[in-house]
């Protein structure tokens, strides 16, 4: 679904049978402006969505923005001016505001865990734990934030995790079939010391280190050859992920990312002209 349809399907959602509480105060158009401003610390993402849900129900607004994707943005700055009829503005502004405020939030929670790995040449990695129909979008934010997006669909990768070992017999199974059918560079999720070594044997050319605390991650990089990739996950928090990096694993990947990020709290602020 491109961004114009998953619009359209929010504002079919919102509004099924029109704004009743808009149409029935039965105004006429409305010229004036409203400001979009931050009530906390944000780091922006979301802008065309926000952009383009005005656009459809204002095609004469006008949007102007003070910043960009992936800036910073303080606490009471404004964020960007709308200027067209307010009627219509209005019926827009919680779509386009769950649009830029999901998105937002998923950007900033991602900059919060790349200023933790500073010092380090670890990067933050995303999964595939996205909102359905949302996951470019999703993904996005995450750049806008500094992080690295992982594959993007199960179409783009291989990563043999535990239920594909099971289903095959084994690790040495699977990564046969695997290899008869795929040219791919393998990636192999391991939960022991055992199963690196065993993946490391069978040349996976990236290692998913999955549930392992600092002591066992450290004893699985000591044996781990020179350029092979290697990705720390499960329990990453913010409290955690600096003494995770400082191990020199390449990636750390954080599912909190888009599942659980808090929504950026931003307001659209009416200044109507008669």
């Amino acid at each position: 679904m491109n961004l114009i349809d998953l619009i359209r399907a929010a504002i079919k959602e919102d509004m099924p049978h029109g704004d009743v509480t808009t149409e029935s105060l039965a105004l006429k158009p409305r010229s004036g402006r409203a400001r979009l401003k931050a009530k906390e610390d944000i780091v922006l993402s979301g802008a065309a969505a926000f952009e383009q849900t005005m656009q459809l129900l204002e095609p004469n607004s006008r949007v102007k923005w003070h910043f960009e994707e992936g800036d910073e943005i303080l606490n009471g700055q404004i964020i960007c001016t709308i200027e067209g009829d307010l009627v219509q503005i209005l019926k827009a502004e919680r779509v386009a505001l769950n649009f830029l405020g999901h998105l937002s939030g998923i950007a900033t929670l991602t900059r919060r865990f790349v200023k933790k790995m500073e010092g380090t040449k670890t990067k933050i990695l995303d999964t595939r734990k996205t909102t359905p129909g949302f996951r470019d979008l999703e993904k996005r934010a995450v750049v806008h934030g500094g992080g690295v997006n992982h594959r993007m669909n199960l179409s783009t990768a291989i990563l043999i995790k535990d239920n594909h070992i099971a289903l095959a017999g084994g690790l040495k199974a699977a990564v046969t079939r695997v290899r008869e059918h795929s040219n791919l560079p393998i990636e192999v999720e391991t939960r022991t010391l055992a199963e690196v070594k065993e993946a490391i044997e069978l040349n996976a050319t990236h290692l998913l280190l999955d549930n392992m605390n600092n002591d066992m991650l450290k004893q699985a990089l000591a044996i781990i050859p020179e350029g092979v990739v290697t990705e720390a996950s499960g329990n990453m928090n913010l409290d955690r992920v600096h003494s995770v990096a400082q191990l020199g694993v390449t990636y750390i990947s954080v599912g909190a990312l888009t599942h659980s990020a808090p929504v950026a709290d931003v307001s659209l602020v009416f200044a109507w002209e008669e």
